[in-house]
């Protein structure tokens, strides 16, 4: 047990301190792609729905192809990929100039597609459970377009949305851990690297695990309280 204590501790004998910047890599992570895969997200969901043919076209080979592809192999595309096509871009200019990725930037950027391209279903869903009267009527008193978007149908959409997002937030905390193979000193990462070291496996992917898990149970809670924040801001029918 005192071992055991000593090894989770923080200073230089312990690994407490590489465990904590590890969580706080990952948290940083998701929180940084949750906002580019909802924005990316809804846009694609405007577009599956838009009149224009070619719009609805492109939305869906965009799903298509990111809920098809394993998140590694998206995330090995944008880190090596994406890296290798700027490279020789540049060279075309400068051919002595090298461009490397950033691995929190490529992480952002991989989970995010896959992250849009799920969310864009759960944006789609809730739209079309908004009934086209609440469209309607926000015309019929004189709102622009937008102004019916911003007063009348994005709170709605919130709302029936939210459980579906609150999924995937859960799907793109776990996926964060799939950056470790690109170098990024995640949860993941920061416990191999200790458990390497001290040939204590169990202890630390055991750590890892129970950290997932009360950030999986946290982010529960969180979200349990935006539901009946949304759901009391409701108006009576």
């Amino acid at each position: 047990m005192e071992t055991t204590l000593k090894l989770l501790g923080f200073g230089a004998e312990g690994w407490g301190d590489e465990i904590a910047s590890g969580v706080l890599v990952t948290v940083s992570l998701a929180l940084a792609t949750l906002p580019l895969g909802l924005a990316v997200g809804f846009l694609i969901a405007l577009a599956k729905q838009s009149q224009e043919r070619s719009l609805r076209l492109a939305a869906n080979i965009y799903t298509t192809i990111f809920r098809g592809l394993p998140e590694l192999l998206t995330l090995f595309l944008v880190f090596y990929g994406v890296q290798l096509g700027l490279q020789r871009l540049v060279a075309l200019f400068n051919p002595g100039a090298t461009i490397e990725i950033n691995a929190f930037v490529a992480g952002m950027v991989a989970l995010g597609v896959v992250f849009s391209s799920y969310a864009s279903e759960v944006f789609l869903s809730a739209f079309r459970a908004i009934p086209r009267g609440q469209y309607e009527g926000g015309y019929a008193i004189g709102l622009s377009t937008w102004q019916t978007m911003r007063l009348v149908v994005l709170p709605q959409l919130v709302r029936i949305a939210l459980p579906g997002l609150s999924n995937l937030w859960l799907i793109l905390l776990k996926d964060t851990a799939l950056v470790s193979v690109i170098g990024l000193s995640d949860i993941i990462r920061q416990s191999g690297i200790a458990a390497r070291v001290t040939k204590e496996a169990f202890l630390f992917f055991g750590v890892a695990c129970l950290l997932y898990l009360v950030l999986a149970i946290i982010s529960s809670i969180a979200f349990g309280f935006i539901e009946r924040w949304a759901g009391r801001t409701e108006p009576a029918r």
